[in-house]
């Protein structure tokens, strides 16, 4: 199915941007948008605060400091 929609150059631009650094289509960018959107894909954010929705909002707190270690990248443990 075609869909066609008008978006400001400045989103454009934007797109364009991502599309580049990803090494992805302008076409992919978008469909990856509307997927996160529609809730069709999650992000890691995401994941977490579904498993985390029956743990009590300070255990959330905990998790979400437990898994920052997975944010950094220490360039001296890699050789």
């Amino acid at each position: 199915m075609s869909i066609s929609i008008r978006i400001p150059s400045d989103k454009e631009n934007k797109i364009n941007q991502l599309a580049r650094k990803r090494g992805m289509t302008k076409t992919a960018i978008i469909l990856e948008a509307i997927d996160e959107k529609l809730g069709l894909n999650k992000d890691r954010a995401a994941t977490i605060r579904d498993s985390a929705g029956w743990m009590k909002e300070q255990e959330v707190q905990q998790l979400r400091r437990d898994l920052s270690c997975f944010d950094e990248i220490h360039e001296k443990d890699w050789p």
